[in-house]
């Protein structure tokens, strides 16, 4: 059966980012910080990944910030700096916030060194992990980013969730590829997106099991289980590297000793890694930039299967989703749009008025 059409609004990017910033203003995080917030946020509703959009702010970040889960007043402290390496303590400050420093200190490291690594620690959900390697590209670097996050996937072929979804990112310089994948099959923000939307089922290549670890296509039985590792053991293997580059190193909690939400009182702990590789100690970054689109070029040049008119490298889907949506405004589902006007209201921010109307 199909899923009722769901009513949505649409705003302009502009008019989400001011009302946005004032939400985390409302609960005592600084105008700069606010900014820094909730920049990922609408950047991610603008290129479609919705789940890692004003989504978090509506479930997860207001819930932190006013239960004490988050401190909005912190931005964290760098612990140690060794020649490239860097260590930092988020201090439970919001992740944006944490992730903003790292990366300005990894640019920093490798425009000196050429290669930088920071290790962040105490932090918290930091939104969609390309917005960080992308940041580093326009800086003129390759950029890598991953977090561990709360525990939500099992080892493959285990049936109890051990480890998160444990995203890597990379991003490079010109603008012209950008991956940013979860080591599950899919990120679960995009289970909590379809059930916001409604959908009666969801694909089966999603590879999400009910409580009994059966495969399964009903996004409530999907809630009530877990992820499943990209790949089988490949995936597994992947989030486990994730683990150690960022909590093995920083000396966070591993694993499911990540607390998850309970409430929104703890925090959450996470851990993340960011690495700065400057291509220019190889090459001139225009050479290089030029290699990355023959790169780009061979890729696409290869002919599609059935059923596919081209190919589309790493970063595209996205790209083409904020050109559409910065023409026709970006969609806020009727739900979300409820729970934010009453967080809103919680701080005293007045909703805007929708750029454009129902559809």
């Amino acid at each position: 059966m199909m899923a009722a059409a769901v009513q949505a609004f649409r705003f302009r990017e502009k008019t989400l980012r001011e009302f946005a910033a004032a939400i985390f203003r409302g609960y005592g995080v600084s105008p700069t910080h606010a900014e820094w917030a909730s920049d990922p946020l609408v950047l991610a509703n603008l290129r479609g990944v919705d789940s890692h959009g004003l989504e978090m702010l509506a479930t997860m970040y207001a819930i932190q910030l006013r239960n004490g889960g988050i401190d909005g007043s912190a931005s964290g402290t760098v612990l140690s700096e060794f020649g490239d390496c860097i260590l930092y303590d988020g201090q439970n400050a919001l992740g944006q916030v944490v992730s903003r420093m790292c990366v300005d200190h990894a640019a920093r490291v490798a425009a000196e060194r050429g290669l930088a690594i920071v290790v962040a620690r105490n932090s918290h959900h930091f939104g969609a992990a390309g917005y960080w390697s992308e940041r580093l590209a326009q800086a003129g670097f390759i950029g890598i980013s991953m977090t561990t996050a709360g525990p939500g996937v099992p080892p493959w072929p285990g049936k109890s969730p051990r480890i998160g979804t444990n995203p890597i990112a990379m991003a490079v310089p010109g603008g012209k590829w950008l991956l940013d994948m979860a080591t599950s099959t899919v990120a679960r923000g995009k289970l909590t997106n379809a059930i916001a939307y409604q959908k009666t089922s969801i694909p089966a290549s999603w590879g999400f099991v009910d409580e009994q670890g059966r495969p399964t296509t009903d996004p409530v039985a999907a809630a009530r289980g877990w992820s499943t590792p990209l790949g089988g053991y490949k995936g597994s293997g992947l989030a486990m590297m994730v683990e150690i580059l960022c909590a093995g190193l920083s000396g966070g909690p591993m694993g499911n000793e990540v607390p998850g939400m309970r409430n929104g009182v703890v925090p959450l702990r996470i851990s993340h890694t960011f690495l700065a590789i400057d291509p220019r100690r190889f090459m001139g970054l225009n050479e290089f930039e030029g290699r990355i689109g023959h790169l780009v070029a061979m890729m696409k040049s290869s002919e599609p299967i059935e059923g596919h008119d081209e190919i589309l490298v790493a970063g595209e889907p996205e790209w083409r989703t904020e050109a559409e949506r910065r023409r026709q405004g970006i969609p806020i589902t009727r739900s979300l749009w409820e729970r934010l006007s009453e967080i809103a209201a919680e701080v005293k921010v007045a909703p805007p008025q929708p750029d454009g109307g129902l559809q």
